[in-house]
């Protein structure tokens, strides 16, 4: 497989992740995608050349790569400040799942797979022609301390820094994204934890409350223990060729 990952310009950063390609996908037939945090939109070709997009919703859940023999696919990984901001849609319907995007959607076409930096470009280009000026600077500071801290954060301590409610987050929480903040959040403390993982460290550097625990926790959003999910055979767990482009 041919994996290539970029990072979006700091005008973007609080709403795109990154934007990555992968190809050769159909080599993968054991592939696993597990929880990442993010909303990917993808363009995607399959072995039989056709091609069309998809806007996924949250994952919760490991799950296999879909069986439609997908050869690439280009895409943007948004945060999810973009919902409200660029994308203008939630998704809390679409978790563990997603729905097609109808064709030409942003402008995008089959021939935008012919080159990733001229696709990045191009998407730079649309997103910020889709940026909402205003953004609650409540939401922005929301996100930016649960990033900074990996999902580490009292939600109560959260809510008074940024001077919004409990109930106000959750509810803001499964309204665009269909779950809470504290599984948001058990979400990328899981993900942080990949990254020691991967150099074989397979016991928790957060804060767990034990080692079972965090036995529980990789197992719950990657299907298999930490140790297995540090073999990775086959190269199936796809998340880990994130951090080997980092």
């Amino acid at each position: 497989m041919q994996y290539h990952f970029k990072e979006p310009e700091k005008l973007l950063s609080d709403f795109v992740y990154c934007f990555s390609s992968l190809k050769n996908v159909s080599e993968c037939k054991e592939g696993v995608i597990i929880p990442n945090g993010k909303i990917d939109l993808l363009l995607c070709k399959t072995t039989g050349n056709r091609f069309f997009m998809v806007l996924m919703g949250l994952e919760t859940k490991p799950k296999t790569m879909p069986q439609q023999n997908i050869s690439m696919f280009f895409s943007i990984s948004f945060n999810p400040l973009s919902l409200e901001y660029i994308l203008n849609v939630p998704i809390a319907e679409y978790v563990n799942s997603g729905k097609e995007l109808p064709e030409n959607f942003w402008g995008f076409c089959e021939d935008d797979l012919n080159d990733f930096e001229v696709f990045c470009n191009k998407a730079s280009r649309t997103i910020k022609m889709h940026l909402n000026d205003t953004v609650d600077e409540r939401k922005r500071n929301l996100f930016r301390l649960i990033f900074e801290a990996h999902g580490e954060i009292n939600i109560k301590e959260l809510s008074e820094t940024i001077h919004w409610s409990e109930r106000q987050i959750n509810r803001y929480f499964t309204k665009y994204l269909g779950v809470t903040l504290k599984m948001y959040c058990t979400i990328l403390r899981f993900q942080k934890s990949l990254e020691y993982i991967k150099d074989g460290i397979l016991f928790p550097q957060l804060n767990f409350s034990d080692q079972s625990h965090f036995i529980k926790d990789v197992k719950k959003l990657s299907g298999v223990s930490p140790r297995e999910l540090f073999k990775n055979d086959n190269d199936r767990f796809l998340q880990f060729l994130v951090y080997s482009k980092k």
